[in-house]
């Protein structure tokens, strides 16, 4: 499999402040890919320098083997859909779409008008007279009808009501598994995206932290409860993310690396508590504030 996106070394600084530092990844061709974090880690940047809307300070960036920036054969195979999408006065929903169908050469207009009956968007409506949900709705219909070899999402659903939101990832699921390409989904929406990652990329204060498969990222956190002495002395030789105490007997430890059958079998017999740990749970243990051994702290579970 090859590579549509390589990343080496990319810094971007804007007077004092350092928005990315010494970023290094590579995304695979046709992979949904979640581009997660807080707000403010740097997520739109990375994606801004992805798609040539900024230089890099330093390092390398390439797209499909090449530097993004004024380049067509870069561009054309690219859709960058965000979630303050704007367009032009004037324009109706079907202005949208026409000049969507000029601009990405994969444009599926078939499914694009499914999408619109999909989200009941009126394709005479002027864009301007939509309600912020409409928006965002028309915004995802582009990306996903552009059917582009690369696709970020910049959290342009953040407008949808639930009911849209899961649509849009069920429509994005059907779709991609009958015409595979690259998406990128830059959200703080973990839990409703989990399900679909393939691939997870987690910034944290400008840095990339995580750089995983999503299968491996499900089954390599645990929570392990129980008394004190005994969730310790099996805990004891593996890397914690969080140690929690719930009173004055027992105790919640986060580890790594994953539990195999004797683990587990070793776990029931001491009558220790397993769960696995959400991908939004490890993204809160990996990007915030740990409390001390000796806090409490609310359930993670």
């Amino acid at each position: 499999m090859s590579h549509v996106v390589d990343v080496k070394g990319l810094t971007k600084t804007y007077k004092s402040v350092t928005a990315l530092e010494d970023v290094t990844f590579s995304i695979e061709q046709n992979s949904v890919v979640g581009l997660l974090g807080r707000n403010g880690a740097g997520k739109t940047t990375l994606l801004q320098m992805l798609s040539a809307q900024g230089f890099e300070s330093s390092g390398r960036v390439e797209v499909f083997g090449e530097h993004p920036y004024e380049n067509e054969g870069v561009l054309s195979r690219l859709c960058f859909i965000k979630e303050s999408q704007t367009y032009p006065d004037g324009f109706k929903v079907r202005h949208v779409l026409d000049s969507a169908r000029l601009m990405y050469p994969d444009w599926d207009q078939a499914f694009a008008q499914r999408l619109l009956q999909d989200f009941a968007l009126p394709s005479d409506r002027a864009v301007k007279k939509l309600s912020r949900g409409m928006v965002s709705a028309l915004g995802v219909t582009v990306g996903l009808a552009s059917r582009a070899p690369l696709t970020f999402f910049d959290e342009p659903y953040l407008g949808l009501d639930a009911v849209a939101r899961q649509l849009f990832y069920d429509r994005l699921l059907q779709d991609y598994a009958e015409n595979p390409r690259t998406i990128v989904l830059s959200t703080h929406l973990i839990d409703e995206v989990a399900d679909l990652l393939e691939h997870v990329l987690l910034i944290d204060r400008g840095r990339l932290v995580l750089d995983e498969d999503a299968d491996t990222l499900r089954t390599n956190a645990v929570t392990i409860t129980g008394p004190a002495e005994l969730v310790e002395s099996f805990t004891a030789a593996r890397a914690k993310l969080r140690v929690e105490r719930l009173g004055s007997a027992f105790s919640r430890v986060v580890v790594t690396g994953g539990l195999d059958a004797t683990d587990r079998a070793r776990a029931e017999q001491l009558g220790l508590g397993v769960d696995a740990v959400s991908l939004q749970q490890l993204v809160v243990l990996r990007t915030g504030d740990q409390p001390d051994a000796g806090e409490s702290s609310k359930d993670l579970t």
